[in-house]
């Protein structure tokens, strides 16, 4: 892994994340790195999940892939604020 895959997966999560949390109805108690962190993995385990599925690698945006990310990417961001709404500090 180099640095710019790196820095890739931590911009391609964030949009992924943010995208998640905006689409996600009502306010989720959880902070923009937390955001950014579900958004990494949704989008790590939306592509192995699109790989084991067998979809098909395009030139261009990867439609069902990204959908799939953006999906878990929701389910993420609202796990995370379910658990941070019934904990209490």
């Amino acid at each position: 892994m180099t640095i710019a895959s790196i820095l890739g997966a931590i911009v391609i999560g964030a949009v992924i994340g943010a995208i998640g949390r905006l689409l996600l109805p009502g306010r989720q108690a959880i902070g923009w790195i937390l955001t950014i962190v579900v958004g990494i993995v949704a989008a790590l385990i939306g592509t192995a999940l699109a790989q084991v599925l067998g979809v098909q690698t395009t030139p261009g945006i990867d439609w069902i892939e990204l959908v799939m990310q953006v999906v878990l990417a929701i389910v993420g961001v609202g796990i995370v604020a379910g658990l941070r709404r019934g904990t209490s500090v």
